[in-house]
């Protein structure tokens, strides 16, 4: 019978574990799980949880790891996390480099990885130099011997992002031909360089099971019907439905066939458009994820044209503008920039970087007014400028002499951080309450106190440079409000806004008249401060409308309730409350329809009176497509 398990002890000087003390003990297990030893694994799983449970009890102190050994089709990754600080021993025989070589060509021989992240504060007068550089040396040897990556931390922020936490397969986005000319081509494979990761998906959960029915799934389904608005109990088959898209008032329905026809339909492949200095694409007009194009694994002619095509174009400061389709049936044609990634190591090949341009439609453009038009005592003179400029010194994330805090590569994301965190604790204890933010997550998302402290003067200084004052015309309403308002979609709506509040309009109201509906809610809305006549002014603005509305047979009642309705879809843009004009008018339209008031419902449409999205607001749950299919529907079977 082959071994199952073996013990291994040595001295705690020679374990990197902060938590080791010289009474504790550090035990590997090696657990061989390959096919012969199937039968004794129960038996084994026994021994090791008893272990483990005697440990809790009587040796808390004590540090366990486990090795699996014999699995098949599983990606082998070794993480190693030290400081390197420490002696290591010898072998029997021959040197520690010789120890290393035979130790990489094994991990080699069995396709294994090692990630070595070296955790080091700044560098004291007690540490051993000489046994320093000889570990750093025995590590750069992994590095070059076998696939190994060595990272290099000096704070617990890097800490926590150094090592990769989930695990990607990488899958190519394109395989095939990048076609420099109807003749040349490079045989190239395109991976995703960088991805957004997200929240994992939420399942909905019923708990209507019976609790004794152990075969529940506690799955929840949801079924769709369309009903007919003219009869709402008639349900309207898939068969009878079509889409529909918006042209003004009307709508224009489109079949599936239709759709498909009319759809583009462009050829796979990626294609060299022309070169440009690399300095006329700039970086804000960068979109999406970034992608790598690679040489084609094993292929030495495209591996050469790749790294002399890099090359060239890195030392002419040039950057390739390429049409891409990665797949057959893809909607969309993508234009974006390529630029040169060459390697500063011999066994690393050179490569590509991959980022998509935006179209003239994607483009949004926003005058601002220059510092130079405005008069000069709204300019900064030189002692406001010297105290911004030492303020942004102060403040520096890449100071002289110093490491840059707060790297990409090492930075993780502090929202996802707290989630898992929470998530562990949350199966621990079902009922526990949010903790507070963890220190070290602090250190990402708020400035460094000693920092701050520090350099008070400078704070100080540019405190006493600008005066700050509140603005009582924009100024927001005590009640909470949510952030995220996005500064696009509200920049026209701000401009509005402080026409609104001007001089002239700030006259005392108290309740909205007939004859001004709109200066008078204005008007009450610009009192800020006050909240009860903010809430009024609201209140009051919402029975104004429904009461022109339900007259709105008579023009000028009709004009002024559009008026009405428009004042109040900005003031509740402004103050970030979708949901409340999002309500009404739908409550509004609502009436309209079962009322026949369809000429009402056509000029909200002429007027672009909308639903508000979670494009012009985050907080609000209404999508583009939902808004825009909000306008008038007369053909009532569309989706």
């Amino acid at each position: 019978m082959r071994k199952c398990l073996i013990q291994f002890t040595w001295e705690s000087s020679h374990v990197d574990v902060s938590s080791t003390s010289l009474a504790s003990e550090a035990l590997l297990l090696l657990l061989d799980v390959s096919p012969p030893m199937h039968r004794f694994l129960p038996e084994v799983e026994k021994l090791c949880s008893m272990l483990l449970q005697k440990k809790l009890i009587y040796n808390k102190k004590d540090v366990v790891g486990i090795v699996l050994f014999g699995t098949k089709d599983i990606m082998k990754r070794l993480c190693l996390i030290t400081s390197a600080l420490c002696p290591t021993k010898g072998p029997c025989e021959g040197s520690k480099e010789d120890e290393v070589d035979t130790i990489a060509d094994q991990m080699t021989a069995h396709g294994m990885r090692l990630e070595c992240i070296v955790a080091r504060r700044e560098l004291s007068g007690n540490m051993n130099m000489r046994i320093m550089e000889e570990n750093h040396l025995l590590l750069e040897l992994f590095s070059k011997k076998t696939t190994a990556k060595i990272v290099h931390v000096e704070s617990p922020t890097s800490l926590l992002g150094a090592l990769r936490t989930q695990n990607i397969m990488p899958v190519t986005v394109f395989r095939g031909d990048l076609e420099l000319s109807p003749i040349m081509a490079i045989k190239v494979w395109v991976y995703k360089k960088t991805a957004e990761e997200r929240f994992p998906a939420v399942k909905l959960y019923s708990d209507k099971a019976p609790p004794t029915d152990k075969y529940a799934t506690h799955e929840v389904k949801i079924q769709l019907e369309y009903k007919s608005i003219e009869d709402s109990r008639k349900v309207v088959p898939p068969e009878q439905r079509i889409k529909g898209y918006s042209y003004g008032p009307q709508f224009v329905p489109f079949s599936s066939a239709e759709w498909e026809a009319v759809k583009f339909q462009p050829e796979k492949g990626v294609k060299l458009l022309g070169f440009t200095d690399a300095s006329n694409i700039m970086r804000p007009l960068y979109k999406k994820d970034v992608n790598i194009f690679i040489a084609e694994p094993g292929n030495t002619k495209a591996i050469l044209a790749v790294s002399a095509l890099a090359r060239a174009m890195k030392e002419m400061n040039r950057a390739a503008i390429l049409r891409c389709v990665w797949r057959q049936r893809q909607k969309n044609v993508i234009v974006g920039i390529l630029t040169p990634n060459a390697s500063e190591k011999d066994s690393v090949p050179d490569s590509f970087y991959f980022n998509v341009l935006p179209y003239a439609e994607d483009v949004q453009e926003f005058q601002f007014p220059s510092f130079s038009n405005l008069p000069l005592s709204w300019q900064p003179n030189e002692e406001q400028q010297e105290a911004a400029d030492n303020l942004v010194k102060m403040l520096d994330l890449a100071p002289f002499g110093k490491k840059e805090a707060l790297l990409p590569d090492l930075t993780p994301n502090p929202v996802l951080e707290r989630f898992y965190r929470y998530l562990e604790l949350k199966l621990k204890k079902p009922y526990a309450a949010v903790p507070p933010v963890d220190k070290t997550l602090k250190m990402i998302t708020e400035p460094d106190p000693k920092l701050l402290a520090q350099n008070k003067s400078i704070i100080d200084e540019f405190k006493r440079r600008f005066e700050l004052k509140d603005d009582p015309k924009l100024k927001k309403p005590a009640r909470d409000k949510p952030s995220g308002v996005k500064e696009e979609a509200i920049i026209g709506a701000r401009s509005d806004v402080r026409a609104m509040h001007s001089i002239e309009n700030r006259f005392t109201a108290e309740k909205i008249r007939n004859s001004t509906p709109v200066q008078d809610f204005e008007a009450m809305m610009s009192h800020t401060e006050n909240t009860e006549l903010v809430d009024e002014a609201i209140k009051d603005m919402k029975n104004k409308i429904f009461d022109l509305v339900q007259n709105s047979n008579e023009r000028d009642n009709h004009l002024k309730a559009l008026d009405c309705l428009a004042v109040f879809q900005k003031s509740c843009l402004l103050e970030q409350e979708p949901r409340e004009f999002n309500n009404f008018l739908l409550h509004i339209h609502k009436f309209c329809k079962y009322h026949n008031l369809n000429n009402f419902c056509e000029s909200l449409a002429s007027k672009e009176i909308m639903l508000i999205t979670m494009h012009e607001v985050t907080n609000s749950e209404v999508t583009e497509d939902e808004a825009r299919s909000f306008k008038v529907k007369k053909a009532p079977m569309l989706e």
